[in-house]
């Protein structure tokens, strides 16, 4: 893997870091430990908890195949790309489905849920991109995966 690539996967370790360490210490949470959690908070940290640690998980073992725009470097197809053909959308959204509902902002859900079809737009060219790279062996991939 390139220098390029370890500082992503770096800095992917510690925005999921961040965002899982403001979840379970929020300001109050430091003075009071005693504390009980709502339902929501224990909902949302279950959700958010596991999801982000397969989203960390697949941001790693897709390394330098990495890109924020659609291209097709190489056919990641291995670890957890073997099951699940784009774990980031997927555990992403359950991260922030997950966080969400931790901040108890069922509305906010809705909000979210509008943004389903734009990441599902963004799929599709991905997968244009790499069946046009990649031919049958993405269609092979494709047919052995879920999403």
């Amino acid at each position: 893997m390139t220098s390029g690539g370890w500082r992503l996967n770096i800095a992917t370790l510690a925005v999921a870091a961040l965002v899982l360490g403001r979840m379970l210490w929020q300001r109050e949470w430091a003075h009071e430990w005693a504390r009980s959690w709502t339902p929501w908070q224990i909902v949302g940290v279950a959700i958010t908890a596991p999801a982000l640690v397969f989203f960390v998980l697949a941001r790693i073992q897709l390394g330098s195949a990495f890109s924020v725009r659609a291209k097709a470097r190489t056919l990641v197809s291995s670890g957890i790309y073997a099951r699940v053909r784009h774990p980031i959308y997927v555990f992403g959204g359950l991260m922030v489905a997950g966080i969400l509902i931790f901040a108890h902002r069922p509305w906010w859900l809705l909000a979210f849920a509008v943004l389903i079809p734009v990441q599902l737009f963004r799929v599709r060219k991905e997968e244009r991109v790499l069946e046009a790279k990649f031919g049958n062996a993405y269609r092979e991939y494709q047919r052995k995966t879920w999403f």
